[in-house]
């Protein structure tokens, strides 16, 4: 990977920055030293509704968090994040692509019906990761248009599991029953995708938790 330069209004110096930042957290101090010619792995993890204190390693108490926490130790910790949306597609646009929600017509949260993505024109982190012959995957919610032409291995990205957006988007209330009336109703089958293809509904929470 190239070594990053200053912080300018340019993007994709900024989508430089932030994954040589994510290396920087997700590896041991010294990794580098170690082995010059092999490249860093980057690891981000975006966390929908997670508090400042919901960690360990920030104070959490009730709960333990201790792989994140460990790798807070093990390497560099930031204590100030901004994004351009406190909301789930919006958020995710602006961190894979340096650039505001705004700018790229991604606001708020998508939903099901939604036929509107993520723009293949668009660079992301994963694509800029591909020209330096990295293997790229994602894992967990997508929630950037779950038609094909929006998907991830349109993005840079090799390897795709999970939700195409939220796991509450679905005819099912907070209770695990079915919901015969209301806008949920509406909503159709919840699937997991793997690569393009979506394949198992989630049907109960007990399919949630597993």
């Amino acid at each position: 990977m190239s070594r990053p330069g200053r912080l300018t209004g340019d993007r994709r110096t900024f989508l430089r920055t932030v994954g040589m930042g994510a290396a920087a957290w997700a590896c041991a101090p010294g990794a580098l030293l170690r082995d010059a010619r092999r490249p860093p792995n980057v690891v981000v993890i975006l966390t929908d509704d997670q508090g400042y204190a919901d960690l360990g390693c920030y104070g959490a108490t009730g709960w333990k968090t201790p792989n994140i926490d460990r790798m807070a130790s093990e390497g560099v910790r930031f204590t100030d994040f901004h994004v351009s949306e406190a909301v789930c597609s919006a958020s995710r646009a602006s961190l894979l692509t340096g650039c505001y929600a705004q700018r790229i017509g991604i606001r708020g949260a998508l939903m099901p019906a939604s036929t509107v993505g993520l723009s293949g024109a668009e660079e992301t982190i994963a694509s800029m990761l591909k020209k330096e012959r990295y293997a790229t995957g994602i894992f967990g919610k997508w929630h950037l248009g779950h038609h094909r032409e929006f998907l991830p291995l349109q993005h840079g990205f090799d390897e795709f599991f999970g939700l195409p957006y939220s796991n509450d988007m679905w005819p099912v209330d907070f209770d695990g029953h079915p919901i015969m009336d209301g806008t949920k109703s509406a909503y159709p089958p919840l699937r997991l995708y793997e690569g393009d293809e979506p394949g198992t509904e989630v049907r109960t929470l007990a399919d949630q938790d597993s």
